[in-house]
């Protein structure tokens, strides 16, 4: 057998192991998410807020506790999370929300939301208002098409 072949088997072997590491450590990544769903969900409460500001931050910039610095995967500490800073009862607190949440969450309104932790998981009520719907994001030949609509139109 030529030495291509053998390369050829050699690539296969180790695409086909690769496959099967993805696959059970993605099995085990799912039972861990199920377990921290439980968990939050039983952790979870209604909190009145007052959302002062919502920025997306790392986490080491933040501001959340040392705790949860040292829980969190060190690759986590670099990704970009949405940060919410507000006042509950007469403290100010930074807690992180749940990317739908955070897209729909009013700045400087009194919010009624679900907390699991420090974890915003959900937008019950807005004071003074309704709950906002969460905006459809557009694809990029959506965004193209309009704005050669709005080009068209303005002449």
């Amino acid at each position: 057998m030529p030495w291509w072949g053998w390369l050829l088997i050699g690539i296969a072997v180790f695409l086909v192991a690769a496959a099967v590491v993805l696959y059970i450590l993605g099995k085990r990544m799912q039972k861990k998410q199920a377990e921290a769903e439980k968990q939050m969900e039983l952790m979870k409460q209604q909190v009145s807020i007052l959302v002062i500001d919502k920025q997306k931050k790392k986490m080491t910039e933040a501001g959340l506790p040392e705790a949860v610095l040292e829980q969190a995967p060190k690759y986590a500490r670099r990704m970009k999370l949405p940060v919410v800073k507000c006042k509950i009862g007469p403290r100010i607190m930074t807690l992180i929300a749940d990317q739908k949440v955070y897209d729909i969450l009013p700045v400087k309104k009194t919010c009624t939301v679900t907390v699991s932790g420090i974890y915003i998981t959900e937008l019950k009520s807005v004071r003074g208002g309704s709950v906002p719907k969460i905006p459809e994001k557009k694809n990029f030949f959506q965004k193209l098409r309009d704005k050669a609509m709005n080009a068209v139109s303005r002449k």
